[in-house]
């Protein structure tokens, strides 16, 4: 064995003599097919290195985190594969068919078809109602996604963005966000005050009769915010609650040209709300501010006045998206 160059001896090796003849100065009669050793080019050996084949990375990009959804070669495994259809399906405005999924993922039907049906057995995409072949997120996704924006590692940014904007209005402020037709509370933080209403992270109210709810309908597009209208059961909770559903069109259109949205004891009698959006990069509105109190010690006319600073608190909670 050769040492210096960790191969073993060959018969033309300096180390080696043949016990058939004697050692000369000429070298070793090489066959044809037998390559040279490096230290017979150089006069030593050089070390030896194994070539490993890099493995092909997927790129995110933060900004778009959709943008790579339209390429399903770059997921490169089934489970990826799958999350990318997810996705494209989370970002899509509506149902989407199986035609159209195949067309802009540049995919097999019958690949699509045989993930959809996996997903769609599992709870994650469901098929809607009416439209042969055409889908949509399914309740096990939704509340997927709910569980990460409810107990990801932003909270604690928003819980402190809260507190502060609490302490600095002295009444109680809520973070919200649409789910269906109904609104979803992520964070809450209450006013040291004795009157309070128990209404805690993952508490869903109706939409139609909150500041947050009416605020977040009213972002919608005009058609998808159309089709919801008609959806809902407008109970009356108070002798406030709008219950005409164009009459709740009109108060919708003033509140996406005003920019906020009031809860005028629509809710619970004797308790006022001020809502503002918390918009995106992409100016979409993705959650809602509120500040509540009961009319006894801030009227409708106080509370709007807390408004600049809602809007202060949106922008900074806009950051934690």
């Amino acid at each position: 064995m050769n040492f210096e160059s960790g191969l073993p001896l060959s018969a033309d090796s300096p180390e080696h003599v043949s016990p058939t003849r004697e050692s000369s100065d000429d070298p070793a009669p090489r066959s044809e097919n037998r390559k040279p050793r490096s230290d017979e080019k150089a006069g030593r050996a050089e070390p030896f290195a194994l070539e490993i084949p890099r493995q092909k990375t997927i790129e995110y990009n933060e900004a778009d985190p959709f943008s790579g959804t339209a390429d399903m070669k770059k997921a490169d495994t089934p489970t990826l594969r799958a999350f990318a259809l997810l996705e494209h399906l989370v970002a899509a405005d509506g149902p989407v068919s199986l035609a159209d999924i195949a067309h802009e993922v540049d995919a097999p039907k019958a690949s699509l078809h045989r993930m959809l049906a996996s997903l769609e057995a599992g709870g994650l995409v469901i098929r809607e109602p009416g439209q042969k072949n055409a889908y949509v997120i399914g309740p096990r996704l939704a509340q997927l996604g709910l569980g990460v924006m409810m107990h990801s590692g932003a909270r604690r940014l928003r819980h402190a963005i809260l507190t502060r904007l609490v302490a600095d209005l002295g009444e109680t402020c809520n973070l919200t966000m649409l789910h269906e037709t109904e609104v979803l509370y992520l964070d809450r933080v209450e006013a040291p005050w004795p009157l309070r209403l128990d209404l805690k992270p993952g508490s869903h109210v109706p939409a139609y009769c909150s500041a947050s709810g009416k605020l977040l309908l009213a972002k919608l597009p005009a058609e998808q915010r159309a089709v919801l209208v008609r959806a809902l059961q407008l109970k009356r909770f108070t002798p406030n609650t709008i219950t005409d559903p164009e009459l709740l069109e009109a108060e919708l259109d003033r509140a996406a040209h005003k920019g906020i949205a009031i809860d005028n004891e629509e809710f619970v009698v004797g308790i006022v709300c001020v809502a503002a959006p918390v918009v995106d990069a992409q100016n979409q509105c993705i959650a809602a501010i509120a500040v509540h109190a009961p009319v006894s010690r801030a009227p409708l006319s106080r509370t709007l006045e807390f408004v600049p600073r809602l809007q202060e608190a949106a922008r900074e909670l806009a950051g934690t998206f």
